[in-house]
């Protein structure tokens, strides 16, 4: 049997008791390492899980998947992943790719930025289409996910804006030569995300583009290490989170649609003083 285990999103016990027995009875534990990440190590889990862990990078998830699922029709593996095993679409295709080996698989649930970020003060059901917020190069800054806001916006809808992580990454110069030499780990800070948005703002504007109402004064909540005893959340304008230091990530982004009074109310709770004052315009208070 294949299992893909959930393990939250905080430390090594947010995993589900049914998790740990799970993992505890498995033959090999592979932990998923480059979609997202806990604010503990493999060790720590490890410690807690009594099981030694198989980091699975995104080369052996993508690319030898067959490795992971080699003698699961004769022993139980488990496939760990930070939040939900269905937070990305990876863990579809080694479902998939299970299931046409004749190979059974169960799937163990547990918390992810989909639900958690509820804690914001947002309704869920609120949301619109979740979007991915890359890193810019000097040749290469798409704009595609700040458009797809708009038309969250437009529709009065939140949007979810997940921030990228390089895990195990090649510069183009290496992966050209073929040298296996990888670059340090980065993680995109609400700070830089707020940064890049501005930009495009600025960048339309001197242009005579349409905004689609996405501006430096929209309100929006920066989180940090969500699930986690140190975690942050911050309401504030999106020019405002330009220079606002969140800390350690990961980090995500949320960008206000139409807002219920209680949404309102919620969003105080955590807000910057400027960002008061765009919330009273939004209740009419």
């Amino acid at each position: 049997m294949l299992y893909l285990i959930g393990l939250g999103l905080g430390d090594a016990t947010d995993i589900t008791v049914k998790g740990l027995q799970t993992v505890r009875k498995c033959s090999r534990v592979y932990l998923e390492a480059y979609t997202s990440m806990l604010t503990v190590g493999k060790e720590a889990l490890e410690e807690y899980y009594g099981k030694e862990l198989i980091l699975a990078d995104r080369d052996l998830v993508e690319q030898e998947a067959d490795e992971i699922l080699k003698d699961a029709k004769e022993t139980d593996i488990a496939f760990l992943v930070v939040g939900d095993p269905f937070g990305a679409t990876t863990h579809s295709d080694l479902v998939l790719r299970a299931v046409h080996a004749g190979i059974s698989y169960r799937v163990i649930h547990n918390a992810s930025i989909m639900n958690a970020i509820g804690c914001c003060g947002l309704q869920l059901y609120n949301f619109g289409e979740t979007v991915s917020v890359v890193f810019w190069t000097d040749t290469w800054k798409p704009e595609s996910f700040y458009d797809k806001i708009c038309k969250n916006r437009s529709a009065g809808l939140h949007t979810l804006c997940l921030l990228d992580l390089k895990v195990k990454e090649q510069s183009v110069e290496n992966m050209m030569r073929g040298k296996k030499i990888y670059e340090p780990p980065r993680f995109m800070s609400v700070s830089q995300a707020a940064n890049q948005m501005v930009q495009i703002v600025q960048r339309r504007r001197e242009q005579g583009e349409e905004l689609g109402g996405v501006t430096e004064d929209t309100v929006c909540v920066g989180v940090a290490r969500l699930g986690a005893d140190d975690q942050k959340i911050c309401t504030a304008t999106l020019g405002q989170l330009v220079s606002c230091d969140l800390g350690a990530p990961l980090h995500s982004l949320v960008v206000t649609g139409k807002l219920h009074p209680l949404e309102v109310d919620m969003l105080r709770l955590n807000a910057q003083p400027d960002a008061l004052r765009h919330l009273s315009m939004e209740d009419g208070s």
